[in-house]
């Protein structure tokens, strides 16, 4: 209740706060949709807005639902919209002051007059994107590799995950997080703390949905100078849906094989003409193909977009969301590999195993433009409750019978406070166009760790069981250890950063930032009441060029570091020896090509070297010393494709090539060790071809080469290849229904682990199917 107020009160301050600025004449909300001509929804169409022969803003692109918004003062205008495969279509309007406006329109195919039902709109790629350099900038112009997953895209895979998204986007490896939270790999560097909400650190270990995204955005390599500390191999930004002024009435039904029940509504509908409510919720209850696995989680979120004025927009939104699932750490190894099993094995007690999380999220972000300045404020508060209780698989006995299993628990209490502060003013110095940023950011993040070791019949910390019965329900009392965290931890944050897009002239681009951190965490044993303190100062600078020799087509090469505190990137403990540790240090090398083929078709390619150093080692000389000499190097080849191939093929995935491997021995390492779940070759590509009017058929391919669970380099899950499929049918202009088959010949392989006992085996054959309607 108390975290609902004080999310109340921050609405109320700021919606008061908006009232003493000044304000123009009152523009109008122009909403409409663009759709062919049986009424379903065309994506990725163009609009563009001319006044008195000037374009009156950057062209806008239709989202999934052929949805577009625009905000005009007072005037008349040429309105164009352009769509591959359809008939350009142009309207000219007067927009009244003060009055709302609604401008939808119908696109004839091109060279067709019979009217036809369109199954696969065309999905262009996002132009823009804010996430990567604080300022909307075109993707062409943003010298990094950026990877998105668009709404359509989620919703034509039925994707459900983070995990699920991560498998189409090259070069991101999902790693086990023991069952029990999303967590990534990328470049050789795995974090289950680089997550981000509107570009708002959103780092407690749990399982986000999808349900209330418009796009998930990877962006890789160091991230410092946007995101602040870690981001080490890259960031996971999810955008959330914003309420806008175009009336929506969407749900969709989804059932299948292992007990998959789900149900997800989107409704947004405008208020006013200046403020729109939309509300997206969720609900699933489903089992596994895991023996006794399953979860059950709802979620809600409702946001508010207000328009008082041509200048400000106000975004508001909450998110709750309780996911409680059954523990599962996987199956065990032998001799180098995974034990032979049956995939649904589990191994443990799956009545006494549990995952439960409540996330509390709340942000408002209020936006307000005074002549060439841009100020964008964005505060985030977030609690989080979360737990888990599990069983976990230990190594096998020599005679192969048998294999030892502990057991524990463990519960993590944070709230996390943000503000974040943008100006961004762009100026001219004589032939140069600048587009300044500086900001800051403060922060608050207060966090409670307990946990309890798990004792067999109230007596031993671990027990032999059988590998032909290594399901068990052999009595655990949980008590505390000697070594069992009880702690209470405060983080604080304040940073100063500033940046620099310089356009020298039409082919040629700088990039140049510099950000400041102060990160200071203070730790407290509750059970000794012992206290450690330790303060970092953090110095991350970016530089990046950009070589447009045409339009369509960019060509970049990047600097960036990026800082992880010696706490790590959960900052769950600080000891008297992590307490001096120096932060490690991500240095990133990289040069790279963007290609608009076509406006529809995207193509991208990076080259990278990524070097991690000052991590921990032990002293030659002295066994019970750390010294900070440890490095590890990732050098990678990226090529990613996203788009229309034709009107009727939509395509998105790539190819990635990694070599993650220790440079200079660590604690875990030797040199020359490879880097723990880093295949060196990943192939992912989906297809959507649209064979009639109303059908449309996907197919999608997952390759991976063999890998090593672990750095030791001892145990080894074999390559696979996957390949997906889906059917989708218009039945009619406002509804749809989709098969999707998850691995679909069947083929027997290891997704992901954790340790080199704690392996998931991947899901077979799998069905569902999804009724999305609008009303």
């Amino acid at each position: 209740m108390r975290q609902r107020l004080v999310c109340l009160s921050l609405f109320l301050l700021l919606g008061l706060s908006v009232r003493a600025v000044a304000q123009t004449a009152a523009p109008s909300p122009i909403s409409g949709q663009v759709t062919d001509p049986s009424g379903a929804p065309i994506a990725g169409a163009a609009v563009a807005v001319v006044s008195n022969g000037q374009a009156a803003g950057a062209a806008v692109s239709t989202d999934s639902r052929g949805g577009f918004q625009l905000t005009l003062p007072p005037g008349k205008y040429s309105v164009t919209v352009v769509a591959d495969g359809f008939r350009e279509v142009s309207r000219t309007i007067s927009v009244p002051v003060s009055s709302p406006h609604q401008l939808d329109f119908a696109m004839a195919l091109a060279g067709v007059r019979e009217t036809v039902a369109v199954t696969a709109a065309p999905t262009e790629p996002v132009a823009v994107i804010r996430s990567a350099t604080k300022t909307p900038t075109p993707l062409l112009n943003v010298p990094q590799s950026v990877a998105i997953v668009s709404e359509k895209q989620i919703q034509d895979q039925l994707m459900m995950s983070i995990g699920d998204v991560m498998r189409y986007v090259p070069g991101v490896q999902v790693h086990q997080g023991e069952n029990n939270r999303d967590q990534i790999i990328m470049r050789g560097n795995s974090s289950s703390a680089d997550f981000f909400v509107d570009g708002v650190r959103d780092d407690v270990q749990y399982y986000r949905d999808l349900y209330n995204l418009s796009r998930v955005e990877v962006l890789k390599g160091p991230n410092a100078l946007m995101f602040g500390r870690g981001g080490a191999g890259g960031v996971v930004n999810r955008v959330g849906k914003e309420a806008v002024f175009q009336p929506l009435y969407e749900a969709s039904l989804q059932g299948g094989m292992y007990g998959n029940k789900r149900v997800t509504a989107d409704l947004d509908h405008p208020l006013s003409g200046t403020a729109a409510f939309r509300f997206n919720a969720m609900f699933e209850d489903s089992d596994s193909y895991r023996d006794q696995v399953g979860l059950k989680r709802y979620g809600i979120t409702p946001t508010v977009t207000f328009v008082p004025g041509s200048r400000t927009k106000i975004v508001a939104s909450y998110e709750y969301l309780n996911d409680t699932r059954v523990a599962d750490r996987g199956i065990t190894s032998s001799q180098g590999r995974p034990i032979d099993v049956a995939p649904s094995t589990y191994f443990g007690n799956p009545a006494d195993s549990h995952v439960d999380a409540v996330v509390n999220l709340g942000y408002v972000t209020v936006e307000h433009q005074v002549g060439a300045l841009v100020v964008r404020n964005h505060t985030s508060l977030a609690r989080y409750n979360r737990s888990y209780q599990n069983y976990v698989p230990g190594a096998v006995s020599a005679n192969q019978t048998q294999f030892a299993m502990t057991a524990y628990n463990n519960a993590t209490d944070r709230t996390n406070l943000f503000n974040q502060t943008d100006l961004t003013y762009v100026a001219a110095t004589g032939r140069l166009r600048h587009t300044l940023l500086v900001g800051g950011e403060i922060g608050r993040q207060l966090t409670d760790n307990f946990r309890n070791t798990g004792y067999f019949n109230n007596t031993a910390t671990s027990i032999l069981v059988p590998l032909s019965a290594p399901m068990i329900a052999t009595p655990v009392t949980y008590r505390q250890s000697a070594t069992d965290a009880d702690n209470h931890l405060t983080t604080g944050l304040g940073a100063l950063y500033a940046q620099d897009q310089v356009e020298i002239n039409p082919h040629l681009q700088i990039l140049g930032g510099l950000r400041f951190d102060r990160f200071d965490l203070h730790y407290r044993d509750n059970r000794s009441n012992a206290t450690l303190t330790r303060p970092d100062n953090l110095v991350s600078p970016r530089a990046g060029v950009v070589v447009k020799p045409i339009a369509p087509l960019s060509l970049y090469g990047s600097y960036s570091v990026s800082y992880l505190p010696s706490s790590g990137d959960q900052f769950s403990s600080l000891t008297v020896i992590t307490q001096q540790v120096e932060p490690e240090r991500f240095n990133n090398y990289e040069v790279g090509a963007k290609w608009n083929i076509v406006p529809s078709l995207a193509m991208t390619t990076a080259l990278y070297r990524l070097d991690r150093t000052n991590t921990r080692s032990t002293d030659p000389n002295d066994p019970t010393r750390i010294i900070q000499t440890g490095s590890q190097r990732t050098n990678g080849y990226e090529l990613a494709l996203t788009g229309n191939l034709t009107p009727a093929w939509a395509v998105a995935g790539g190819y990635a090539y990694q070599n993650a491997y220790v440079t200079s021995a660590t604690v875990s390492a030797a040199a020359g060790a490879q880097v723990g779940q880093v295949p060196h070759n990943t192939v992912s590509l989906w297809n959507n071809y649209r064979v009639h009017p109303k059908l449309s058929a996907g197919v999608g391919l997952l390759y991976r080469s063999d890998m090593f669970v672990a750095v030791d380099n001892t145990v080894k899950l074999p390559g696979y290849t996957r390949v997906d499929a889906a059917v989708y049918y218009t039945i009619t202009a406002k509804a749809r229904l989709q098969l999707n088959v998850e691995n679909l010949f069947d083929a027997r392989y290891y997704l992901n682990a954790d340790s080199n006992t704690n392996i998931s085996p991947g899901s077979p054959v799998a069905v569902r199917v999804a009724l999305t309607t609008r009303f």
